[in-house]
Formats: C-alpha cells, sequence, structure tokens
C-alpha cells in the first residue's frame, strides 16, 4: 500500500505583482478555475502520482468581524497558495514536480514576496513555504492514482463486453458470464489494453510511524487523563461562559463574491472548496482548536481511512491549517456534488462534528457545549461559509468524471474478477456492479 502525502506552499504576493500572478494562474486554466492539464507553466497531468493540486489566492475578507469583540483586524498580505494530493513522499514529488516544471513555477513564484532566486533552489525554496496540516483526511488511503485509473479501464472493458455476451449466455447463468467475462480480460491484458498493477509496497518508514501514532496519541491522552479530569470542569465553564458571551454575527454573502465562486463550481462531479476565517481570539479557544484538530487527524487517519467521514461519503481529501501563528484557519477539500448538497450532508448527518472545530471561528453560528447549535442554524451557517470561501485560480484533478461512488464501485469489481465470489448470489451482485 502506497499512502498518500500533501503539500502546501504558503508565500506573501507582492503588492505590485498581483495583476501579473492573475493572469499568469488564468493562463493555465481551459475553463475558469479549472485547469489545463497539458497547461505550459505547470502541466499537472505529466504527473501520475497526483490526485488533487490547486492555486489559491488567499485574501482575509472577512478580518473586520473582529470588531465585534472589540479587537482590531490582524493584518493580513494577500498570499498564494499551491497545495496538492499525491501518492507516496510529499518531499520526493515536489523534487519530481521541480525537474519537470521548474521554469512554470519560477513564473509563478516570482511573484511573490522573497521569490526563488534561480531554479537551482526552487526546491530548498518550496520546502520551506511548505505548511503542514494540522488535521488530513484521505478518502481510502492507499489508493493510488495508477489504481483508480486502471480500475476504470476494467470497469469500462467489462461493461462494453458485458453487453455482447449477455444476449449469448442469457442473464440466468451467472457463471458462465463471468468466465466470458474473465477470459475477455485476460485477452484485453495480452492485447496491452489493460493493465491490473499489483498494489506497491507499504514503505516501512510510514509503516512504523503509522504504528507509532496510532499507539501514541492514547497512550499519552490517557497518561495526561488525570490532569485533564482535573480541569475539566474549569474548562465546560469556560467555553459555555465564552458561547454567552460570543456575538451573533449575520451577514448575507455579497452577489458578485457568490457569481465568482459558482462560475468555478458543477463544472465536473466533484468541486473544490476553500475557506479561510479568523481564530476566536483567547488563550482557551486557540489550545481547544489545536486539541480538536489532533483528535480530528487521528480519526480521519486511523478510524476514517475506507470511503467515509463519519456519515459523509463524498469528500476526496481534505485538510486543516493553521496559518498567521494560529490566529487564522485554512481548509480546503474536494468533494462530489454541489455546494449545496455538501453542505446539508453535513448539516443533516453531522453537524456535531462541524461544530466541534469550527465554531471556534469567528461569525460562526452559536452553539452550546460545543456540538450543540452551529451547524443546525442552516441558513446562517450557509451565509457564513460562503462569506469564508474563496475561490481557486487553478484546480486540478486527475480523474474528474469519477465521484467517490465511482472509485469504491470500481474498486469492488476488481476485487469480483481477483477473488471468485462465493456463491450465485455473490455472482449475480457483482454483476450488477458492472
Amino acid at each position: 500500500m502506497l499512502p498518500q502525502s500533501t503539500f502546501m506552499i504558503l508565500a506573501p504576493i507582492r503588492e505590485d505583482a498581483m495583476e501579473v500572478l492573475q493572469d499568469r494562474l488564468s493562463s493555465m486554466t481551459a475553463q475558469p478555475g479549472h485547469a489545463d492539464p497539458d497547461n505550459p507553466l505547470v502541466p499537472f497531468g505529466r504527473f501520475n502520482r497526483l490526485h488533487v493540486a490547486r492555486f489559491v489566492i488567499l485574501e482575509s475578507t472577512t478580518a473586520e468581524d473582529l470588531r465585534h469583540y472589540g479587537i482590531d483586524p490582524y493584518p493580513w498580505v494577500p498570499a498564494l497558495v499551491f497545495l496538492g494530493d499525491c501518492d507516496g513522499d510529499g518531499k520526493d514529488f515536489l523534487d519530481e514536480l521541480v525537474r519537470e516544471a521548474a521554469p512554470g513555477l519560477q513564473q509563478i513564484f516570482e511573484c511573490c514576496e522573497q521569490p526563488p532566486t534561480s531554479e537551482d533552489v526552487l526546491l530548498e525554496w518550496l520546502l520551506a513555504h511548505n505548511r503542514s496540516p494540522q488535521a488530513n483526511y484521505v478518502n481510502w488511503i492507499g489508493r493510488t492514482v495508477v489504481q483508480v485509473r486502471e480500475e476504470a479501464a476494467l470497469h469500462r472493458a467489462l461493461a462494453d463486453h458485458l453487453a455482447e455476451i449477455v444476449d449469448t449466455v442469457g442473464r440466468d447463468n451467472p457463471r458462465a458470464l463471468r468466465q466470458k467475462l474473465l477470459s475477455h480480460i485476460e485477452w484485453e491484458k495480452a492485447e496491452g489494453r489493460l493493465s491490473l498493477s499489483e498494489p506497491p509496497p507499504t514503505p516501512l518508514g510510514w509503516w512504523v510511524r503509522d504504528r507509532l501514532h496510532l499507539a501514541g496519541v492514547p497512550l499519552v491522552l490517557l497518561l495526561l487523563s488525570p490532569l485533564l479530569l482535573l480541569i475539566l470542569p474549569f474548562a465546560a465553564w469556560r467555553l459555555r461562559a465564552l458561547e454567552r458571551a460570543d456575538p451573533v454575527i449575520v451577514v448575507r454573502p455579497e452577489a458578485a463574491h457568490v457569481r465568482r465562486l459558482a462560475e468555478r463550481e458543477d463544472h465536473f462531479v466533484t468541486n473544490q472548496f476553500n475557506v479561510l476565517g479568523e481564530v476566536k481570539p483567547g488563550l482557551f479557544r486557540g489550545l481547544l482548536l489545536r486539541f480538536l484538530l489532533l483528535l480530528l487527524d487521528y480519526s480521519a487517519r486511523h478510524v476514517y481511512k475506507r470511503g467515509f467521514l463519519t456519515r459523509v461519503k463524498s469528500i476526496h481529501f481534505a485538510r486543516w491549517v493553521l496559518i498567521d501563528r494560529g490566529r487564522r484557519l485554512f481548509f480546503a477539500s474536494n468533494y462530489d456534488g454541489s455546494l449545496e448538497s455538501y453542505m446539508d450532508d453535513f448539516i443533516n448527518k453531522v453537524a456535531w462534528g462541524l461544530n466541534l472545530v469550527f465554531s471556534n471561528g469567528v461569525a460562526y453560528p452559536p452553539t452550546r457545549w460545543l456540538i450543540k447549535g452551529g451547524a443546525e442554524h442552516e441558513q446562517l451557517f450557509k451565509y457564513t461559509l460562503r462569506r469564508h470561501q474563496l475561490p481557486s485560480e487553478v484546480w486540478y484533478k486527475a480523474y474528474p468524471d469519477l465521484g467517490a461512488f465511482d472509485l469504491l464501485r470500481n474498486g469492488l469489481i476488481r476485487r469480483g474478477v481477483e477473488q471468485r465470489p462465493e456463491d450465485d448470489q455473490a455472482l449475480r451482485d457483482w454483476l450488477a456492479l458492472i
């Protein structure tokens, strides 16, 4: 199994270079916000380890909300973010990226403050500006881009041939149908039109770190449990006092902002999502948020790693990153369906999970005891998300027409090819997937 890694390059943009940067990013797109895989600056389509990537200009559009807390807005220089999710080690991927696309990357990042002085130091510059997420989610850890594409091709080959042989064999003979399908697949492989690669081995270093993380986090929490129990009453009292004092900020997103976001959405089955917001002021909120992100990261890494995040199955990748010395939280995700259905999924299925983290952000709908309320205030919640949302200037997905359901189905189809189903009913269920 080859696990996935993330990268996120963050650098302030030079004030005099914003228009040049926007023009260069626009030249990478085939339609607003959507990358041309073969664009001359960063030809994403050449990299068979890259699942998703994007360029986002981070602008602080809601900092004035801090005045409701009696605080002046935190200063912020618009910044360029280049982030992505890849198979294998993230540093190795950035090295490959620099080898293949150094001139284009150089043109993009020369618009930032203190840019890389030459292509020779570009990799070092990228690594120095890389920001690790406090929490990260992968829909299916270990499912590679190569696997996704091979299994999609397998599904197409089986679906095309099944229609031909049903008339000959009949629908009531699942064993004969499967045998003819398997023969067809072997022929396609022999002709070089189809490939089903063996899963790559799990890197030993990643496996060791993963096992240590799996056992280490609960162990540390267990050792700290006496202290945590001691401070729990104070923490509960402090939390509820802050919740009662939180101002309710109701601001409808501007129509022009919503239109700019909407023109980049719903072109494919999957959409991109970026949110930047201010963390509620005070040491308590900052520490609480970091603790909750640690628990979220642990759950995503060891519990929700096979196709779903709690009850939500439509997310491919997501990350939560604290920036600006922990005063701001950046969230980015890739999800299937419309934004409206994405928000409704969370509201209806896991509002409490949203509240745990995002209730520590300024302007989030009021909560009670951290998990109640919040996203349950549907319209206010949707206003808040749209106000804090930022468009992707360039967004790439290696398999734009495949949703999370398609990836799961194709994986089950491959399993039925490589492992004989137990009985005739299992065979019929497998054939129904095709």
